[in-house]
């Protein structure tokens, strides 16, 4: 029924707006809580709503609490595989910080990066996070950063939201920035999320091909695009992969499948 609905409000141009609604409705429901925790942390700077809701959701407590953890959770990967010493970290995607604005305290023997297509969230991003060399980035592929520049590249839910096409071109331009044994962090909407899927966009996610769910603006939340294992292996055919870490269902939501990769 999900599957349904989703694919009448593409095919309507009524998504964006439906979205829209939505955040409306977050933002009304978690503006208590959302208060009260920001009185007990003053010091903490939180994005505006729609900045966080674009990227995440509007729940502050889980903004600072589930950033914080990632930060600390992908950092303890990337010590697994590669030194630390003076490590050039990359959040390919950053949003507004959630989780890059936590790497310099977990890592402070590094150089810190964020980037991203929205202009909003970076502009946001120099005025408030300190420790952090933020970089806007257009939708097509390509970075202001040397070749072979970076130690740890991660990006969270960012393949989600981009065409087939960009997938190839994407994953060219980090491979270009990313050195050799560097180590690659990606999440993506696997296997559990058949779920959501209509009928044919489950036949073609078990031939093993991407599907991808358009009509709306490239890049956007509401863009969607879902991994079979075996594209995810055809894509990154060139990397070794370190760990495939399947998606698993949390309150009643699946969470993405985590790829860690390392550049031969």
């Amino acid at each position: 029924m999900r599957a349904t609905v989703s694919k009448f409000l593409r095919q309507s141009k009524l998504l964006f707006i439906a979205d829209k609604l939505r955040f409306y409705i977050q933002k009304f429901k978690n503006q208590d809580k959302n208060k009260s925790f920001q009185s007990k942390h003053p010091e903490f700077i939180f994005p505006p709503d729609y900045l966080m809701y674009e990227s995440f959701n509007i729940n502050y407590e889980s903004y600072y609490k589930s950033g914080k953890a990632a930060a600390e959770k992908f950092i303890n990967i990337f010590k697994k595989y590669n030194s630390t010493e003076h490590a050039k970290v990359l959040d390919w995607g950053c949003g507004p910080a959630r989780v890059v604005r936590h790497i310099p305290e977990v890592l402070p023997d590094s150089s810190v990066f964020g980037t991203d297509y929205n202009q909003n969230s970076i502009e946001w991003n120099k005025k408030n996070i300190k420790n952090v060399d933020f970089n806007l980035n257009g939708l097509s592929a390509k970075l202001p950063y040397e070749n072979n520049f970076f130690d740890f590249i991660y990006g969270i839910s960012i393949f989600t939201h981009l065409s087939e096409q960009l997938h190839y071109d994407w994953k060219n331009e980090l491979t270009r920035v990313l050195k050799k044994d560097g180590i690659l962090l990606l999440s993506l909407q696997g296997n559990l999320f058949k779920t959501i899927l209509t009928d044919d966009e489950i036949k073609v996610f078990e031939k093993g091909y991407i599907v991808v769910r358009g009509n709306v603006k490239e890049g956007h939340r509401t863009y969607s695009a879902f991994h079979p294992e075996d594209f995810v292996k055809k894509l990154f055919s060139d990397y070794e992969i370190l760990e495939h870490i399947d998606s698993f269902i949390n309150n009643g939501k699946p969470e993405q499948d985590i790829w860690i990769l390392k550049k031969k």
